[in-house]
């Protein structure tokens, strides 16, 4: 896998942590913006999808709000 990926969470989000667990097993790397610490990154969060969700998920050019209801489709896109 070449593309990049990036988190945007809070440490409060099971679903958060569910997708960095899953990275972490998968030994995918990624940067995780912890968007409780960073004003910022809740800003970038709000530009990427017009809304304040985590997890969002950006691999490459692609950009998911959630992890469980997108596994399957972020799970080909990193193989």
């Amino acid at each position: 896998m070449t593309e990049s990926i990036q988190i945007y969470s809070i440490p409060t989000c099971s679903d958060c942590n569910y997708a960095k667990r899953y990275f972490k097993e998968h030994e995918l790397p990624y940067t995780d913006y912890n968007c409780e610490e960073d004003a910022k990154y809740a800003e970038e969060v709000r530009k990427l999808t017009g809304k304040q969700v985590v997890p969002t998920i950006v691999i490459g050019d692609k950009v998911f709000v959630g992890f469980a209801e997108n596994l399957s489709e972020i799970s080909e896109l990193v193989k």
